[in-house]
């Protein structure tokens, strides 16, 4: 039976504990992903109480960090999603995105809904891929890509 939390605390208390494992086996997220047998970015987001695993995925993810069953059941729950508390985020790494969708966010709807209509881009049936590629004037660049299925508003 899939079961939804109300209070995102014991989510929270476990990703603080998954990223503790994490850490103190010297694991990527990448291994965790594989043993899981699902993208990096989805278990990431799921260790981090953004995601619900399937149960298979739960227990590799519980076993590779020595979680608990308690563990593995609350990985398996629909999440109360929202990993970044109200106001600016202060976070280097947050505050970035923040400030890339304050400066690009009209740009971005504009352009879907040229190309797309009156609609959103879809968070749920969606895929996140994070790569370093080499920049050609030296150093490295972040190619961050967010796809997305398109949802029309359907009027009623």
């Amino acid at each position: 039976m899939t079961h939804a939390q109300f209070d995102p605390t014991a989510r929270q208390i476990l990703a603080v504990t998954a990223v503790e494992a994490k850490t103190r086996k010297d694991l990527t997220w990448r291994q965790i992903a594989d043993a899981a047998g699902l993208s990096v970015a989805f278990v990431t987001a799921a260790a981090l109480g953004q995601h619900a695993l399937p149960e298979k995925a739960a227990n590799a993810v519980a076993e590779l960090l020595g979680l608990d069953a308690d563990a593995v059941l609350l990985l398996q729950t629909i999440p109360t999603r929202g990993s970044i508390p109200g106001g600016v985020p202060t976070d280097p790494t947050i505050y970035r995105f923040y400030e890339m969708l304050q400066v690009y966010g009209t740009t971005l709807k504009a352009l879907v809904h040229e190309q797309f209509g009156d609609g959103i881009i879809s968070a749920i049936n969606f895929k996140l891929d994070v790569k370093k590629v080499a920049d050609p004037e030296g150093g490295e660049r972040a190619v961050i890509t967010l796809d997305g299925k398109y949802l029309p508003t359907k009027p009623f």
